[in-house]
């Protein structure tokens, strides 16, 4: 797995979960396992198929974020607000639409879309890292390329 840019509150968080998963959710999990063996021939127990499936789930996740904790490299969120770092919040302006646009620049394990949070390696956020205010990217997608100018940095 390759390096993990996390802060220090994104590792807090994640020690947190994995606590979490490693204490109360082991214990909630053999506890339907138990259940479910008690419905009877596990051949044709769908309740145990699940809880089965639920716990290889958790599992994956708890490896997952060892994986991420044990691979962390530590960022502290600028505070320039000159140029686009990680930790930044850029407004861009879609040129060809007049659009305006805000989102915070993240790490990847942290992107999500739907909240307006892109990783530094998505092709957006790669041409906005270190640009300035009033400077113009251009990104290249499969649809065509689009053309951004940076507005705001905070």
């Amino acid at each position: 797995m390759s390096q993990q840019l996390l802060t220090v509150e994104d590792i807090k968080e994640l020690e947190t979960e994995l606590e979490h998963l490693k204490v109360v959710g082991r214990a909630d999990m053999a506890e339907k396992i138990r259940t479910a063996r008690e419905f009877g021939d596990l051949s044709e127990n769908a309740e145990y198929d699940i809880a089965k499936e639920d716990q290889a789930k958790m599992e994956a996740r708890i490896l997952e974020i060892e994986n991420m904790l044990s691979n962390a490299v530590i960022y502290e969120k600028s505070t320039k607000s000159d140029v686009v770092n990680l930790g930044s919040t850029v407004t861009v302006l879609n040129i060809k639409e007049k659009k305006e646009a805000s989102y915070e620049i993240v790490g990847s394990h942290q992107a999500n879309p739907f909240e307006k949070r892109i990783s530094f390696e998505s092709p957006l956020g790669k041409e906005l890292m270190g640009k300035k205010k009033g400077d113009e990217v251009t990104v290249r997608l499969k649809n065509g390329d689009v053309k951004y100018k940076v507005v705001k940095i905070s």
